[in-house]
């Protein structure tokens, strides 16, 4: 594949991630846990179909978020931010950067759905206009474009991973302008007291929840412990995987060279 052909495809893989995303097609990414752009763009020369930076349980503030995306963006790679809370500010500071979307954590209620989806689109009790930001890239872009672009383009991602989210699970789903529901299944585990993410009670929970994605029509994600489930969690409506961090691929890359070295 020649570089130009390669530079067309990652333009078309950055523009159409919702367009992607919504037409259920399998969607591999994974988290970033270290703030610094040196990570992202080493990532960004892999194949993945996104990255999330982890602005939850990382230490990233708006700068190192800034910055990570905007190498995303240099090398059109889509980037979706899990913002430290759903509030409107965490999640103006991620679009206005540059991000493909946010995944917001801690979903319990419809309402809560539509104040996020609000808040990831401009309008009436919405989203702060600013034709400054790198979105906006920087004055050049038209407002008209600019506000359909967004509207076209921003994925709007509901974390669920509270036992009152599965229990309000099709009044979430339904929300207009969420885009998926995504499987926090640790903190489902650890909610329902259980000792493994294998527990019925667990997994009765996720594939409920995918269950409500197939029947509102909207795409389903999780982060997976082994990535040999895919398949499993697959034929059960679910398409977009969050699998590692670069934590992960350091710890795992360092095991290995081991292992070849000291058999």
């Amino acid at each position: 594949m020649s570089d130009a052909t390669s530079l067309r495809d990652q333009n078309f893989r950055a523009k159409n991630f919702r367009e992607h995303l919504q037409s259920g097609a399998t969607l591999i990414g994974t988290f970033l846990k270290t703030p610094s752009p040196i990570v992202t763009e080493v990532l960004t020369l892999t194949a993945l179909d996104c990255l999330c930076i982890d602005a939850e349980h990382a230490p990233f503030d708006r700068l190192a978020i800034d910055g990570s995306i905007a190498m995303a963006r240099a090398a059109a790679m889509p980037m979706l931010v899990r913002v430290p809370t759903s509030s409107p500010e965490h999640i103006l500071n991620a679009l206005d950067c540059g991000a493909t979307g946010v995944v917001a954590p801690h979903i319990r209620s419809a309402a809560e759905a539509q104040a996020f989806a609000r808040a990831c689109q401009y309008g009436a009790g919405g989203r702060g206009y600013a034709g400054s930001s790198r979105a906006a890239l920087y004055t050049t872009r038209a407002m008209t474009d600019h506000l359909a672009g967004s509207a076209a383009q921003t994925v709007a991602i509901a974390q669920i991973e509270d036992p009152e989210a599965v229990e309000e699970i099709d009044a979430i789903a339904a929300v207009p302008g969420i885009d998926a529901l995504f499987v926090g299944r640790v903190d489902l585990t650890v909610a329902y007291g259980a000792a493994s993410q294998d527990d019925p009670r667990v997994v009765a929970a996720v594939e409920r929840i995918c269950e409500a994605g197939r029947r509102h029509n909207r795409r389903v994600g999780m982060f997976l412990a082994r990535p040999q489930d895919v398949p499993l969690w697959e034929a059960k409506g679910a398409s977009l995987f969050l699998l590692g961090s670069d934590h992960s691929f350091m710890l795992q890359g360092a095991a290995q060279l081991l292992a070849q070295t000291r058999p």
